[in-house]
């Protein structure tokens, strides 16, 4: 008998993001950028809670223009803080304009932040096939070595556990438990 990831039958909002994204490979730079600065808003909070402010951060941030996000001022970072629909916490908002300004130099570096995201795996999808959603660590050899890497390159709230949520949402880690009809990749 098949049945989806426990933790999207919370909401349907949970749901539609269970089918439709999570563990869905993710080439896109802006996407993926996204994911990131959700990932860190989410910190300490439910996914639930900043899947229903995403488009209020989409509209705050400018549809995760990465150049956009990069050039953002101290007063207009003050504005979404104190005016968007988003996590209002000081040190998250500002998290999206430095991280911004550190996937610019990845994309410098590596061509596009798709190449430095999936350039860990050498481009292949990790499929794991957990029986249970227990088994399912909050962190992995992976995501400590990406969150090292970009802390050393100055971004913030980029932690192992965030980067294991990170990859998981951006589809380079497909979690889905073995029962789920998700977790063959076909969708």
């Amino acid at each position: 008998m098949n049945s989806i990831c426990p933790w999207a039958l919370g909401a349907p909002l949970l749901r539609e993001y269970h089918d439709t994204e999570w563990g869905v490979p993710c080439h896109d730079d802006t996407m993926l950028f996204e994911l990131l600065c959700l990932e860190g808003a989410q910190a300490g909070l439910s996914w639930l809670m900043i899947l229903k402010r995403r488009e209020g951060y989409r509209k705050a941030f400018r549809n995760f223009s990465i150049p956009a996000c990069a050039a953002l001022t101290d007063d207009e970072l003050e504005e979404i803080r104190l005016h968007g629909d988003v996590i209002r916490n000081r040190l998250k908002i500002a998290s999206v304009r430095k991280n911004a300004r550190v996937v610019q130099e990845i994309q410098q570096e590596f061509g596009s932040f798709d190449a430095y995201v999936w350039h860990f795996t050498e481009g292949e999808q990790i499929r794991n096939a957990w029986n249970d959603q227990g088994d399912m660590p909050a962190q992995s050899e992976l995501s400590e070595r990406i969150s090292r890497d970009l802390k050393k390159r100055g971004a913030s709230f980029v932690g192992p556990v965030i980067m294991y949520s990170f990859l998981q949402a951006a589809g380079v880690l497909n979690d889905h438990i073995a029962s789920c009809p998700c977790g063959d990749g076909t969708y």
